[in-house]
């Protein structure tokens, strides 16, 4: 049987993934209790409520997210998300926060999920997390344009630097239909050699970024 990865965060409630942004309700519309009432034979029911914005723990950007025009989730052909070849970039933060080109050459691309691994994930639900951040150069992101990858991942709290007011990479890459995932994890778990990735959110109409479970499949 194949290996499964999770990559994803948990999403609980209360917890806050972008500053700034709200953090996820979470409670019963319909309680266990409360469903007794409903039911014969003992038997009850749980049905949950949330309220979150789209950019809640690992969550996937699709081209709607940066342009009014762009294909929003529910657009999003599955093939850009599902049973894709991946590879992993390793670019530790203590090495440098920036991955650029030069980090990519020489790295087979095409058609691939490409993740990019820094081991920021160690810094989930802490202060640190939110600052100083690793993140991808406007040169990295013409680099896996050009050279054809299908979806880029990291393991961080923006694949921009948001020292800056500027989003050069969502840019680049949403302009060529490219998704992007955020805020990943366990990225060292997945081997360098061959595995496939999915990261699929729900199909939402006029909607731009949702929480997905990113996992990785290492075949036995």
């Amino acid at each position: 049987m194949p290996q499964l990865i999770d990559l994803s965060h948990t999403i609980e409630a209360g917890m806050i993934t972008y500053k700034g942004l709200p953090a996820p309700l979470m409670c019963d519309f319909l309680s266990r209790e409360a469903s007794r009432k409903h039911y014969d034979c003992g038997h009850e029911f749980l049905i949950g409520k949330i309220e979150l914005v789209g950019n809640t723990g690992t969550y996937l950007d699709s081209p709607f997210h940066r342009y009014a025009d762009g294909k929003d989730l529910s657009e999003l052909p599955l093939e850009k998300l599902a049973e894709l070849d991946a590879v992993v970039v390793r670019r530790p933060y203590v090495a440098g926060l920036a991955t650029d080109e030069a980090d990519l050459r020489g790295l087979d691309v095409k058609g691939k999920a490409v993740l990019v691994h820094t081991g920021w994930d160690e810094h989930w639900r802490t202060d640190r997390y939110f600052e100083n951040h690793p993140f991808l150069t406007e040169a990295a992101a013409h680099f896996l344009v050009n050279a054809g990858a299908r979806l880029v991942g990291i393991d961080s709290h923006n694949i921009d630097d948001t020292r800056r007011r500027t989003r050069p990479v969502h840019t680049v890459l949403l302009g060529a239909e490219i998704p992007i995932c955020e805020h990943m994890c366990n990225l060292a778990a997945v081997p360098d050699g061959c595995f496939r990735f999915h990261a699929v959110p729900p199909k939402l109409k006029a909607f731009g970024t949702f929480p997905v479970r990113a996992f990785a499949v290492v075949p036995d």
